[in-house]
């Protein structure tokens, strides 16, 4: 009987020895899932070493953009959208959720594109590259996961 404690003692500690790398490579290895991830409220712009000058300018032109699609809004979908992000809401589910007009939706995209061609406009030439690229990365993810 204590034979069969030991082996059996022998084996879970033989299994766990044996188990424990995988477990430390599950760790350490990164999905492409999780390298493909920008961290959040910092979006594709933080890794492309902004000046201080150059995030201040990006922050009013965010802010500007903002109000601008804010003044698209009806009062009554401006309450809803604070209420989404209040509530942290999904954006997708956002989106439908405010039953834009196609009026709207063309004022938006056309805030949406002055607001990236303001962006641009302050990147340096390598930063333009940088996000462009970027950018490209983010449509093809995007692309391969809606299939």
């Amino acid at each position: 009987m204590t034979l069969n404690k030991i082996s059996l003692i022998a084996g879970a500690v033989a299994l766990s020895l044996t188990a424990l790398p995988f477990a430390v490579q599950a760790q350490t290895t990164s999905s492409p899932f999780l390298v493909a991830q920008v961290p959040q409220g910092k979006g594709l712009l933080q890794s492309l070493g902004l000046t201080d000058a150059q995030k201040a300018q990006i922050a009013e032109i965010r802010r500007n953009t903002k109000a601008k699609m804010d003044a698209v809004l009806t009062p009554q979908q401006r309450e809803q959208l604070a209420n989404a992000r209040q509530n942290r809401q999904n954006r997708r589910n956002l989106k439908a959720s405010l039953n834009l007009t196609e009026d709207q939706k063309t004022q938006m995209r056309q805030i949406m594109e002055s607001q990236k061609s303001q962006i641009d406009a302050v990147l340096t030439p390598e930063q333009r590259q940088q996000l462009q690229q970027m950018r490209e990365s983010k449509r093809s993810r995007r692309q391969q996961f809606n299939r």
